[in-house]
């Protein structure tokens, strides 16, 4: 008998290690599944519907503060504390060299319900290589558009109805020319920085600073023609040169900056930086194109004894429907086209004049253009960024910039 309870208390311990369940008040088990997010990356309310979806999961999500890719390589690099799922921002690209520390979503199913979302968005997050390897779902996007107030454009003598400014401006050099006349007329500078219409440029450009095989490609003539428009708009005196913080509030709020080229993650900032603004500003298409900037990802890690029941969580959590909860609830504008294309996307906004601003934002995010980052985009960005900065506030001669950005870049490259 005393060989028969030890027998019933090994098979009981065994299947708690096994499962790696927690037990509930109600003595069901439940397999514990750990999230870590940012603030505003996920829906609250959304996360707390997990466990109804899903009775047999306990989900303990973790709002992680601070500096969040700085604690997920630190999880990595020390192999221990890594919860079962994780988000990453626009900076996957860095991870995806490192594909062996998250699941495969491929090996999960995910190649069924891929369909369901933008293809450029989508394969963002797949690993290069012979074998295909997705490690995680398209969460939000960061379509662009031309930000613009009617106010000015009207006393500068340029459209303000959207669809007429969408087709004047369909060009970074038919921008530059509207710049110069809105100058002449009103005083105010077309764009806020010539960093953020560098960015801009980038987000719709197919080719950045490396090729698939990480060959580095950024002194290729598209880079070089976006670095020569950003520089232009610099030269004929047509840039506020700020690209952030009070004093950017400030020229926004008061006409100093008339327009500039932005995600649509920017609408929210600029209602709250721009209070007194409310009905003058609208939004067009951008010119030179659809483009990106921003947008976030989820993925299970590879250490997740419940890999399975993670990838049905994040399958959920992404499906069309809950796209839509998040961009009602967070505005998390969606990857996945059947929200994208929800009526109930479609509002008119106060601020923005009564207009329908997600149906500029939809178009762009349908078109933006298949890309490539690379490992370390965002250290060789930098680097051009910087350059254009000492371009813009202390007259640094421009072909200077440019032959000492791509010499550091090299000197960069030799570390990796």
């Amino acid at each position: 008998m005393r060989y028969l309870r030890l027998f019933i208390v090994l098979a009981c311990l065994f299947s708690l290690v096994a499962c790696g369940s927690t037990s509930s008040s109600t003595g069901q088990h439940k397999t514990k599944l750990t999230l870590w997010y940012w603030n505003r990356s996920l829906s609250d309310d959304l996360i707390a519907q997990v466990e109804k979806k899903f009775p047999n999961i306990q989900l303990e999500p973790q709002k992680i503060g601070g500096d969040f890719r700085l604690k997920l390589q630190t999880t990595l690099v020390g192999g221990d504390g890594a919860p079962d799922i994780v988000m990453f921002n626009d900076w996957i690209a860095q991870y995806l060299p490192y594909k062996e520390y998250f699941a495969n979503l491929y090996d999960l199913g995910a190649a069924d319900i891929q369909k369901d979302y933008l293809d450029w968005k989508w394969n963002l997050a797949e690993a290069p290589g012979d074998k295909k390897d997705l490690i995680a779902l398209p969460v939000d996007t960061g379509p662009t558009a031309l930000f613009y107030r009617t106010d000015l454009f009207e006393k500068a003598g340029l459209p303000t109805d959207p669809d007429q400014v969408s087709s004047q401006l369909k060009t970074w050099e038919d921008y530059i020319a509207a710049g110069e006349q809105l100058k002449e007329k009103t005083g105010a500078y077309m764009v806020d920085s010539i960093v953020n219409v560098y960015n801009q440029e980038l987000g719709q450009l197919p080719k950045k600073y490396f090729d698939k095989n990480e060959n580095y490609i950024g002194d290729s003539p598209e880079i070089k023609k976006a670095w020569d428009i950003a520089v232009e708009f610099n030269k004929r005196g047509l840039s506020a040169k700020i690209d952030s913080g009070t004093d950017w509030n400030a020229a926004v709020n008061n006409g100093k900056i008339a327009s500039f080229v932005n995600a649509v993650w920017e609408k929210q900032i600029m209602q709250d930086a721009a209070p007194d603004t409310k009905g003058k500003w609208h939004v067009a298409s951008a010119p030179g194109g659809a483009g990106n900037v921003g947008g976030s990802f989820i993925g299970v890690m590879a250490s997740s004894k419940h890999q399975k029941e993670a990838y049905e969580v994040i399958k959920w959590l992404m499906s069309p429907d809950n796209q839509l909860k998040n961009y009602l609830d967070v505005n998390l504008f969606p990857s996945a086209v059947g929200a994208l294309e929800s009526d109930k996307m479609k509002q008119k906004e106060d601020f923005y004049g009564g207009q329908d601003t997600s149906t500029v934002f939809e178009e762009s995010a349908k078109e933006v253009p298949k890309t490539y980052f690379g490992e370390h985009y965002v250290t060789i960005n930098s680097i051009f960024q910087d350059e254009l900065k000492l371009v813009e506030r202390s007259g640094k001669n421009p072909d200077k910039a440019w032959k000492d950005a791509q010499a550091q870049v090299k000197r960069e490259l030799t570390r990796f």
